[in-house]
């Protein structure tokens, strides 16, 4: 949105404030923003995250990189500028969320360092919490649940990241889980541990 179009736009802050939800619901709002290839496991962690964390009672939701190109992100295809914008509304959203008391599970391949990085600065501090799922692009292929890199190999799919776009890793992650050797539940163990020293706390053991 342009200068011209908020010139007269005012953040308007409500009356309730975020320690207050925050003792509502016995845990803190936050984005934990899920990044890495697709195949290395995303999505999958992030479902199995909200189930557990439902369960003991967190209030959390998942944004998924597909299921928000269905609704909010339908007219974007994936060009640089409009995976940067992709991104953008997402991060706005999980402010949103987390501004709402939500533990909100963000679960994008967000390939590019500037835009990650833009989405923590509109967080409060504190609140943005960045965990890379790494996993070699070799095992992705071999996993390739949708056929993606299949089809980008063979010329079908356009600037697809880590074959025909880049894919920029975190330099300083709040959290890195590694796929091809953990298992998903050995993955959700390690976030939970990770949760339980910033407010989040579920038994694991």
């Amino acid at each position: 949105m342009s200068d011209s179009n908020t010139r007269n736009i005012q953040w308007q802050s409500g009356l309730v404030e975020r320690s207050e939800r925050a003792a509502l619901n016995g845990h803190p709002g936050m984005t934990l923003w899920l990044t890495g290839l697709s195949g290395s496991g995303k999505s999958t962690l992030a479902r199995l995250l909200e189930r557990r964390l439902h369960q003991h009672k967190i209030r959390t939701f998942v944004l998924d990189g597909d299921n928000v190109r269905h609704g909010l992100n339908s007219d974007l295809g994936f060009t640089a500028e409009d995976r940067r914008e992709n991104i953008r509304r997402v991060g706005e959203v999980a402010r949103l969320m987390t501004e709402a008391g939500q533990v909100c599970i963000a679960a994008f391949i967000s390939p590019y360092r500037a835009d990650r990085d833009r989405v923590r600065n509109i967080h409060p501090a504190g609140l943005f919490h960045e965990i890379h799922v790494s996993c070699p692009l070799e095992h992705c292929e071999e996993r390739d649940p949708k056929g993606l890199y299949a089809k980008a190999r063979r010329g079908e799919i356009r600037n697809f990241t880590g074959i025909g776009a880049p894919y920029e890793p975190p330099e300083s992650p709040e959290l890195v889980l590694r796929t091809e050797q953990d298992s998903p539940e050995a993955c959700i163990t390690k976030i939970l541990d990770y949760l339980g020293g910033h407010g989040v706390r579920v038994q694991t053991r």
